[in-house]
């Protein structure tokens, strides 16, 4: 499997949570719609069939109030004004399925308009396509006062089987059952349509959360292509800047070497061969003056030994690898203090131990361009240095009463060369986890502080050093 570039890490690192927060999301608008959509229809079915039931039991209490006047006078056996009563009952309609029904306690069809062909017949045990009892359901909910019943019946309009609610009343002085009934399919039709509306809203709702999840992926990716874009280019100018330092560094060490070379030693050993050739000539013409040219090219010999050596040791100290950086520090300080007429005072613990090699030549370097920086532009008398052990840390201090400068000057520049020993020598600490700090002020000296973790740890010091 191929390994990701960072980039693209980063780019799937915030495009992931974006993605699982739209999708939790949609789930959550998805389920709640769901549950708030079944609710509202459900509450709408129950307010339209209340509303019908109310509008059953009026049309019975109609129907019950046209017959009064008849059957409050008529006796249990007064045939002719159960006549009348069905005639009346079976003339009463309302709507295009609105009818009334009779039938006696036995389940036997005294009125049915839309089926005249169930007259005289019993149904006692007629059962709907669900099963359930319909005329004894009925006659039931009669005796106990009256009630409604949900059941399927074949639908005079369509003559189609369809659901349907009844309400009945008994008429005890003839043992009859009176009801009516609304067919509800028109509800369901409402229902079913409102459930559409609902689920094509929660569709619509999830597409918008999931355009908009892809437009914000979108965007968050063309955002990221073009950081990453800009963070590549200011890498490869900061690449630039630093491969320029470098070749710039490297440049003036070969400068300053070949200077040294040419200005020291050179001269040096022209004026050796000029002594020898003189010391020769003479000796041709056994002159006792060959001795006293002898005599300054050995000295002249010497010097050029001293010089090299004094190259060596800028370039890498020996002592530092043979005794230490103690031995080192102090070594480097002496002999300036004898170029350069300034007094230094040192003061470092014993910490060989306590840091690596590469470490210590760190310290050395910061601490070798610390002081060449002062000699050449701080015009210090004193400068004093101070190594120890400060909690995981070594830390060294630089301090000198020269003229000082203004550090945000440095921040201020935008020019890359500005500070250029400054940024070296806080670079070499923090590649090994450490750090740096000036602080100065023109007219009143400078102090550095530099900090390494001792012992391979890139812990912080306990004590507070700004870097």
């Amino acid at each position: 499997m191929p390994k990701l570039n960072l980039r693209l890490k980063f780019l799937l690192l915030s495009i992931l949570p974006l993605v699982l927060a739209a999708s939790a999301i949609s789930w959550l608008v998805f389920a709640q719609a769901e549950r708030l959509a079944e609710a509202e229809i459900r509450t709408f079915e129950r307010n339209i069939l209340k509303s019908r039931k109310d509008e059953l039991k009026s049309y019975l209490e109609l129907a019950m109030a046209s017959i009064d006047h008849i059957y409050s006078v008529a006796s249990p056996l007064d045939a002719v004004s159960k006549e009348r009563v069905k005639a009346i009952i079976e003339d009463l309609s309302y709507g295009e399925d609105g009818y009334f029904f009779i039938y006696d306690r036995d389940g036997t069809a005294l009125v049915d308009p839309p089926q005249p062909w169930r007259l005289g017949q019993t149904y006692w045990n007629l059962r709907d396509i669900n099963g359930n009892s319909v005329i004894q359901g009925l006659i039931f909910n009669a005796e106990k006062g009256g009630d409604f019943m949900r059941h399927v019946w074949e639908k005079p309009s369509t003559g189609m089987p369809t659901e349907k609610i009844s309400y009945s009343l008994m008429l005890d002085k003839w043992d009859w059952m009176i009801g009516t009934g609304i067919y509800i399919d028109d509800i369901s039709e409402q229902v079913a349509e409102i459930e559409s509306e609902v689920s094509n809203h929660i569709r619509e709702t999830t597409i918008s959360i999931v355009g908009v999840t892809i437009l914000a992926v979108l965007l968050v990716g063309i955002s990221g292509t073009v950081v990453t874009l800009s963070e590549r280019k200011l890498a490869d100018a900061k690449l630039k800047e630093l491969t320029h330092r470098v070749v710039d560094v490297q440049e003036q060490e070969r400068a300053r070497v070949s200077r040294e070379l040419h200005d020291g030693i050179s001269q040096i050993l022209v004026s050796v061969k000029y002594a020898v050739e003189t010391a020769i000539a003479r000796i041709g013409q056994s002159s006792s003056t060959a001795i006293e040219p002898m005599e300054k090219a050995a000295k002249r010999l010497q010097d050029a030994i001293q010089e090299v050596r004094q190259i060596s040791r800028d370039l890498r100290p020996a002592v530092l690898d043979d005794l230490g950086l103690k031995p080192a520090i102090e070594s480097m300080c002496s002999e300036l203090e004898d170029r350069s007429g300034m007094r230094i005072d040192v003061k470092c613990d014993a910490i060989d131990n306590q840091l690596d090699i590469a470490k210590k030549t760190t310290l050395y370097r910061v601490l070798q361009e610390t002081l060449t920086n002062i000699v050449r532009h701080a015009d210090a008398t004193v400068v004093t240095i101070l190594i120890k052990r400060e909690g995981p840390s070594i830390v060294m201090r630089i301090d000198d009463n020269g003229v000082g400068f203004e550090t945000n000057r440095y921040i201020r520049n935008r020019d890359p060369r500005a500070g250029i020993g400054l940024r070296n020598m806080r670079e070499r600490m923090e590649f090994h986890g450490g750090g740096l700090s000036v602080r100065s002020e023109p007219d009143d000296g400078t102090r550095i502080t530099a900090f390494i973790p001792a012992n391979a740890h890139n812990d912080l010091p306990d004590t507070s050093i700004s870097s």
